[in-house]
């Protein structure tokens, strides 16, 4: 829950745009900052005060107990230019909330933790469960001490600095170590020789419970199974990412409750999907209940989890569980057309935490400066796509979490299909949307694109030119609104003009025909011609040609500028 507490009409207005930035809607503490900040420091989570930084300082003061429990409090000025988390900032969202906020109004968030201002990952912020002492083992990284992380599985990790060094396995921490980071399912983590540092615990969400129950079972006697069987396994519960069971079981209110007190999602399956795994300990009873042989045992291994702790049981109920293999992360990114505004947050959030990222080298540059300390950079010049995502592909399956970047939107003429098409096999992979070339000319010209519309690339370096005029004359005969990408370099000078000569077959000489130039980047150009006297010579690889249909026209909008339009033909617009 985020509660904003505001001082006037200003504060009540800002405070509005503020939910609309959020998309949610907050809860109003109005009468008073006095009486009002209290009430909302023991009912939210995340809090925005309207007030000035003093005076939400000295109203909080005698409130503040522990940067566990504490809320977030972030503290936004009169003129809405600065967005200041005062406490709370990493574990109580605060600076999370300061940045969201900021990126909506077009203020400055003024993060002043540490490890926010020297771009580096904060230890627990990482979304994972973590105990031990946080703010030494911090320190020690800041200072540029020897730091070792140790991992029992090869588990992706954000950008680290230099003097971080990465174990995995048994390997031994080095003797000039002063502090640790130990990342690990295992309900006990240390090594004799350095019991002594300074250490922090992360749990990855990797164990998986499978459960069968008796109707009825409380919740109580099924957290008593999973504690036991985690506990006599040396497993951490804070690593289990899901209760897994058998779509009979979807309804039990025990295995429900469960889930929620874990704040883990319950996920069932079907009984005939349970049947097909192979389990150590097939049973007659729940094939006779409800249609498989094996349910905790049988719910691991279908929610792609290798089972480490065969089936346990109590007279009530049954307990395997199963670990989720360490995979690393490709995210293949659409940086849009170029400006950062058009750049999506997500986008700019996975690149942040990308420990590696791959590209072609103008499009790392445009993002370098979203890197931390420690990332690794692989960039390749033009026409090495292959050797790209093979290189992508390569640093994520050794563990890593990987960004590759491209332009536009990665799935159209960009990165997304030769790296799936390569196989990702044994590798988390997310694909993010981004802008494409089409959408941002679009919008530049007007809209064009407002009915059907084709888009078709021509060049012919992974295409036969035979195919590519059979499509441009489908699209030419369908008179559909046609965007060409590709359509222009020093060597390819005929296809641009083979193209749009099929389309002067099927459409009127006053056909619109639009240039975008380097499309939302400093050299924007726009060209607006028609097929009868479009000059090709005006384009370039970095161009797109956007052909209208019989439909389209140029319009006048504004003030003295012309638009490109193709009528969506609604039946209430008069004709």
């Amino acid at each position: 829950m985020i509660g904003q507490v505001t001082s006037g009409p200003a504060s009540r207005s800002r405070a509005d745009q503020i939910d609309a930035i959020l998309g949610e809607a907050t809860r109003r503490y109005s009468d008073g900052a006095v009486d009002g900040l209290p009430r909302a420091w023991t009912e939210c989570d995340l809090i925005v005060s309207h007030l000035a930084l003093g005076a939400t300082t000295r109203i909080i003061a005698p409130l503040l107990q522990s940067k566990q429990t504490d809320p977030g409090v972030v503290v936004i000025d009169d003129a809405g230019r600065f967005v200041i988390p005062l406490v709370g900032g990493h574990g109580g969202g605060a600076n999370d909330l300061a940045r969201r906020i900021a990126d909506g109004l077009g203020a400055t968030a003024v993060l002043t933790t540490a490890t926010d201002s020297l771009g580096l990952p904060a230890l627990d912020t990482l979304g994972w469960p973590w105990s031990g002492d946080v703010a030494a083992v911090t320190r020690a990284i800041l200072d540029g001490e020897p730091v070792a992380v140790v991992r029992t599985q090869r588990w992706p990790l954000p950008p680290l600095p230099a003097n971080v060094s990465v174990l995995d396995g048994g390997e031994d921490v080095p003797a000039e170590t002063v502090a640790r980071v130990v990342v690990t399912d295992g309900a006990a983590a240390g090594t004799s020789s350095a019991d002594a540092l300074p250490t922090v615990v992360l749990n990855p969400p990797s164990l998986v419970a499978g459960m069968g129950c008796n109707r009825g079972t409380s919740a109580e006697a099924l957290m008593a199974l999973l504690s036991r069987t985690l506990a006599d396994a040396g497993l951490a519960i804070e690593s289990l990412a899901a209760v897994t069971s058998v779509d009979a079981k979807a309804d039990e209110p025990g295995l429900i409750e469960l889930a929620a007190e874990l704040g883990v999602p319950l996920v069932t399956y079907p009984a005939e999907t349970l049947a097909a795994q192979d389990v150590p300990n097939p049973s007659a009873a729940p094939q006779a209940a409800v249609g498989t042989p094996s349910v905790a045992e049988a719910a691991v291994l279908a929610h792609g989890a290798v089972l480490v702790v065969e089936k346990q049981r109590t007279p009530e109920a049954t307990c395997a569980i199963g670990r989720i293999p360490a995979r690393g992360k490709l995210t293949v990114i659409g940086l849009g057309p170029g400006s950062r505004d058009l750049t999506t947050p997500r986008a700019q959030q996975a690149i942040r935490e990308a420990s590696v990222v791959v590209g072609y080298r103008p499009y790392v540059a445009q993002v370098k400066d979203l890197l931390r300390p420690g990332t690794t950079i692989a960039s390749t010049p033009m026409g090495k796509e292959e050797e790209r995502t093979a290189t992508a592909i390569a640093f994520a399956r050794e563990g890593n979490n990987v960004a590759l970047v491209c332009s536009g939107d990665p799935a159209i003429y960009a990165m997304a299909s030769p790296t799936l098409e390569q196989g990702t096999d044994g590798i988390d992979v997310e694909i993010i949307p981004g802008v494409t070339a089409s959408l941002a000319a679009s919008a530049i010209l007007g809209a064009p694109l407002g009915h059907d519309h084709a888009t078709i690339s021509l060049s012919d370096l992974h295409t036969d030119w035979d195919t590519i005029l059979r499509r441009v004359r489908a699209a030419a005969e369908a008179d559909l609104v046609t965007v060409l990408y590709n359509p222009r370099s020093r060597t390819r000078l005929h296809h641009l003009p083979d193209a749009l000569a099929i389309f002067a077959e099927h459409r009127p000489p006053s056909t619109p025909v639009a240039v975008v130039e380097e499309a939302d980047r400093p050299d924007q150009r726009v060209t607006l011609a028609t097929l009868a006297d479009f000059d090709p010579e005006v384009v370039n690889m970095n161009s797109l040609v956007v052909v209208g249909s019989s439909t389209t026209c140029y319009l006048p909008a504004g003030t003295g500028r012309t638009v490109m339009v193709t009528p969506r033909d609604y039946h209430w617009m008069e004709r």
